[in-house]
């Protein structure tokens, strides 16, 4: 379930119409997340804890041992005693009858710590899906960089060719050139950079499944997909239900199971003993009875009690500080991607797409000799510079997303955002 829910929350899966002639196929989210979850060796460690601790409550369920006993007295002395002529044998059967209800609190003690395992998976899992989210978006991220530095790159060989053209006609100096060519190496650096990131991010994505070579190409990722949020309101209702609650609450119910169990101590179980004793010398045989029942069991079962109390009373504590610490990274999340995602919608429908035609403006112009080369590469920079701190606010919007959705384990999609055009 928390598989899929990361899958639709985690900026959207769809394909690249750039990458849809690749082989091989591209990487998808959710094929991601399926590996790791399948692999990831955390996963199956937690799993692995299960039959331990059910081996454990089968043993907690278990009623104390009955004893069989074998007596021999009054043998291999002197006097009357020598030999076996007075000797005594003794068979008998003792147990325990154990008073307090200790057979419920330690079945309790075990099912408690059973079910404690389901929210410590679940949060680990949780944790580990962001994760593979994270580097998933690194990706995708590193990709758009090398697409923007393309991009770069093309706007400034067109300058590089208009400055040769200017230079052989005379009508510029070698300068310009000169410098269309270092700022076109430059872009060119920017894409080999975001290339090798690019590589770098795709082996750390697959070193969480296992692997040492990336087997894939490529990621079919969109950062651009914001979702509308709900309200911070509605979504710190949801913290009520996050695995770290659970786990909290499923440590509490251990802590009640272990003090119970402590109460239980301070009942003196009550030991029995039944036997009977043959008697050599009269070669008879009689019936041997006994009970005992150990003093002083309140006063030796109060410090445990003690300690499983302050112990339930720090879990209180904890939950109070497990939920104001999920109520501040939730606002500073909320906060920070509704900052990011108006940044990206800002930057995408008013600021790009005039600085777009401001630059071919300044092309033209510059051919004509109206502006000069600096104005022109200036606008160049500007447009990159843009388009790269828009690829800068998408990252933190799907980084506080992913932060989000590990905090409340729902989906968190209510819209999709337009689709980022292509420069």
């Amino acid at each position: 379930m928390w598989l899929r829910l990361a899958a639709l929350a985690v900026f959207a899966v769809v394909p690249c119409a750039f990458a849809q002639d690749r082989s091989p196929a591209p990487l998808s989210l959710d094929d991601a997340l399926m590996r790791v979850s399948d692999t990831h060796p955390t996963l199956r460690l937690l799993a692995g804890e299960r039959p331990a601790l059910e081996a454990r409550a089968q043993a907690a369920a278990l009623k104390p041992p009955l004893t069989l006993g074998v007596d021999l007295e009054n043998a291999l002395g002197s006097g009357q005693t020598r030999a076996f002529d007075a000797a005594e044998l003794t068979v008998s059967l003792s147990g325990v009858l154990e008073r307090g209800g200790k057979l419920d609190a330690r079945r309790a003690l075990a099912q408690a710590n059973l079910d404690a395992l389901a929210p410590r998976r679940e949060t680990a899992r949780l944790d580990l899906l962001a994760e593979v989210a994270r580097r998933y978006q690194a990706i995708v991220a590193a990709q758009r960089e090398e697409a923007i530095a393309r991009l770069d790159i093309d706007q400034r060989q067109r300058a590089v060719q208009a400055a040769r053209a200017r230079l052989r006609a005379g009508a510029s100096p070698e300068s310009v050139l000169l410098t269309a060519q270092a700022q076109l190496a430059q872009a060119e650096l920017d894409r080999d950079r975001a290339r090798q990131a690019d590589r770098a991010a795709r082996l750390a994505l697959a070193v969480l499944w296992g692997q040492r070579e990336a087997d894939f190409a490529d990621v079919s990722g969109r950062l651009d997909r914001l979702p509308v949020l709900e309200s911070f309101d509605a979504l710190a209702q949801l913290l009520e239900r996050t695995p770290e609650l659970a786990e909290v609450a499923g440590q509490a119910r251990v802590q009640e199971a272990q003090l119970r169990l402590a109460r239980s101590e301070g009942q003196a179980d009550l030991q029995w003993q039944l036997g009977v004793r043959r008697l050599q010398d009269a070669d008879d045989t009689a019936l041997v009875a006994g009970l005992s029942l150990p003093l002083g069991s309140a006063r030796r079962a109060a410090p445990g009690i003690r300690a499983a109390q302050a112990d339930l009373a720090q879990n209180a504590l904890q939950r109070d500080a497990v939920l104001l610490q999920l109520h501040a990274t939730l606002a500073e999340a909320h906060g920070r991607y509704l900052t990011a995602r108006l940044e990206v919608q800002r930057l995408d429908d008013e600021v790009l797409p005039r600085l777009q035609q401001a630059e071919r403006a300044a092309e033209q112009a510059w051919r004509a000799g109206a502006i000069s080369y600096l104005e022109w590469a200036q606008l160049q920079g500007q447009r990159v510079t843009a388009l790269r701190r828009q690829l800068d606010a998408a990252v933190q919007a799907q980084t506080a997303l992913i932060e989000l959705q590990r905090l409340t384990g729902q989906p968190l999609v209510a819209a999709r955002a337009p689709q980022e055009p292509t420069p």
